[in-house]
């Protein structure tokens, strides 16, 4: 069933990598699996066989051709370095190429414990397992880069971590798992070679038209390239009140990917300074803080880089330290782009900054829900009757009584319909996200009550997430007061 490894990783020398076999489990049962992702890296689906697939996606079985491995890196958790991390319960098999020519890394996550698990059990609560699998595959269907869920399985043993949990396994599809902390594991040892070989398999992966470059320009560039892909990302992020939860700079992905969902979750009423991780007790990851927490953690690749940018090191620290303090203009118009079009706007006008900072203002004063604001300016982009349903979501409405002029005059300057903005607006601001109460209601029925019906509803409803679905209003609604969840957890 499994298409043709491609043993990219496995073939750098043995200090990238510990080989390292899944430690088995004694009852896996597949709960999720991604058919469509399947089909489009290869899968012979027609051979597929549900009992075998539960022993390869929960490591009892290593699919022929692969070569397990645990791979070395280190990082920056919450700004404290940490020199040796590593997979810790991550197996990657390999590599295969999907059926539009890139190279795809499968790798089993909660597969037991490896030689970098520092003291853990190398397992995952299945909780976690299923929560990755909602929100990336939600990310994905939203249009934000994103690493993808294969598989799912529920392990037949229970794991500990705030109390006895059952065990899963999810099998993770990446661009790659190349991390910041990849490229910090060998800097911090001074093994130049190291690094400059992991520059190259970047350019190789994800960045090709670097390889064409003279070795003076082409180290400095390939940070330029991962800096304008974070650019872009961090900005979808807050365009969908996305709260990564864990920025370190071991979950900051080279391809430009959203990588590690452990505690993420999305804002509702609108405040920058929400943040749900049970780790992140001061908030350093908050969501207002993402876009210099994305250049904070590119200065520490830039940094790993240094002797390959320029024999100088003066100069070479001169020309990266220009190239990072560039990130806040290049953020800034990747954001303002993004939400121009969540208000409907193609053409820029001087004044769009503004008129984006006054609505998310008196989103604030009013408590407004962040995804429901943009989706029912959409409706109101169509129909100026729509106003009280846009209004019932402000505890305060003064704010937002004043703004709407300024946007209906900004549209009116667009020149186009207003049923074409309001399809335009719709196709980009989703009406269904993965809401924290809605994703904890699934995880709990799974976790306590066996039951996956609740994941498979929530999974269906997120996979079309710009088109309204009868029947299914709930998944579109904010917590009520008692059902809110304020705190989301690692799970590691």
């Amino acid at each position: 069933m499994f298409p043709e490894f491609t043993l990219d990783y496995a073939h750098l020398p043995e200090r990238f990598h510990e080989r390292f076999d899944p430690v088995p489990v004694p009852s896996p049962r597949l709960v999720a699996f991604n058919r469509p992702l399947a089909e489009s890296l290869g899968f012979d689906l027609a051979a597929f066989d549900e009992r075998q697939a539960a022993d390869w996606f929960s490591g009892n079985a290593v699919p022929a051709g692969a070569a397990p491995l645990a791979q070395a890196y280190a990082g920056h958790q919450f700004g404290n370095f940490v020199p040796r991390l590593g997979d810790g319960r991550a197996v990657l098999l390999g590599e295969v190429t999907d059926r539009e020519g890139a190279l795809r890394d499968i790798q089993l996550k909660g597969a037991g414990c490896t030689p970098f698990s520092r003291g853990a059990d190398g397992r995952a609560p299945l909780g976690p397992v299923l929560r990755e699998y909602l929100v990336s595959e939600a990310m994905h269907r939203l249009g934000i880069p994103s690493t993808r869920a294969l598989a799912a399985v529920t392990s037949g043993e229970r794991v500990f971590r705030r109390m006895p949990e059952p065990g899963g396994v999810l099998t993770r599809v990446a661009a790659s798992h190349l991390r910041v902390g990849t490229f910090q594991y060998f800097a911090v040892r001074s093994d130049l070679e190291a690094v400059q070989t992991l520059a190259d398999l970047a350019i190789r992966r994800h960045y090709p038209a670097l390889a064409d470059l003279p070795e003076t320009e082409r180290y400095l560039a390939l940070v330029e390239a991962v800096q304008a892909r974070q650019a872009a990302l961090v900005a979808r992020w807050m365009g969908l009140g996305f709260i990564h939860g864990v920025m370190n700079t071991d979950n900051t992905a080279i391809s430009g990917e959203t990588l590690d969902f452990g505690p993420c979750a999305f804002m509702e009423a609108y405040d920058p300074q929400t943040f749900f991780s049970s780790v992140d007790e001061g908030g350093r990851y908050a969501y207002r803080n993402q876009p210099w927490i994305a250049q904070w953690n590119l200065a520490r690749f830039a940094e790993t880089l240094v002797p390959l940018i320029d024999d100088d090191t003066d100069m070479a620290i001169e020309r990266a330290t220009t190239l990072i303090q560039a990130f806040p203009e290049r953020y800034e118009a990747e954001r303002l782009a993004v939400m121009r079009a969540k208000l409907g706007l193609v053409k820029e006008e001087e004044d769009d900054a503004a008129l984006v900072e006054a609505l998310l203002e008196a989103m604030q004063a009013g408590r407004a829900d962040f995804t429901l604001t943009f989706r029912r300016l959409g409706d109101l982009a169509a129909s100026p009757g729509a106003e009280p349903s846009l209004f019932e979501l402000f505890e305060h409405q003064a704010a937002i009584r004043a703004w709407l002029p300024r946007w209906r005059e900004r549209l009116a300057r667009e020149g186009v319909e207003t049923a074409s903005i309001a399809a335009r607006m719709h196709a980009t601001n989703p009406l269904y996200i993965p809401r924290n109460h809605k994703v904890e209601e699934a995880l709990t029925a799974a976790a306590e009550d066996d039951d996956f019906a609740p994941f498979e509803a929530l999974n269906q409803v997120l996979a079309e997430p710009f088109t309204e679905q009868p029947g299914r209003e709930a998944f579109a609604l904010p917590a009520e007061p008692t059902k809110r969840v304020l705190r989301t957890f690692c799970g590691t």
